[in-house]
């Protein structure tokens, strides 16, 4: 599959440390982003999650977000797209 993503993250986060671990194994590429050493990241990342800073948030080509979303819901989306 050729789809790249943003996954907005922390260097603490499980769930992001497993949503990366599942995209490389799928082919799928992304940029992370680290909101703790970017304050403008975590505005965003709060802009779309009602403020918190919720992670992982995954931003597409066409500037659409997931937040928290599993692999297939990933693939999903780019499929859709």
């Amino acid at each position: 599959m050729s789809a790249f993503v943003t996954i907005y993250t922390t260097t603490w986060c499980g769930p992001c440390r497993r949503l990366r671990s599942q995209l490389d194994r799928e082919g799928i590429a992304y940029e992370t982003i680290d909101i703790e050493q970017d304050e403008s990241a975590a505005a965003f990342v709060r802009s779309v999650n009602g403020g918190n800073q919720t992670v992982p948030t995954v931003v597409f080509a066409d500037g659409g977000s997931l937040t928290n979303p599993t692999v297939a819901q990933v693939k999903l989306r780019l499929a859709a797209a």
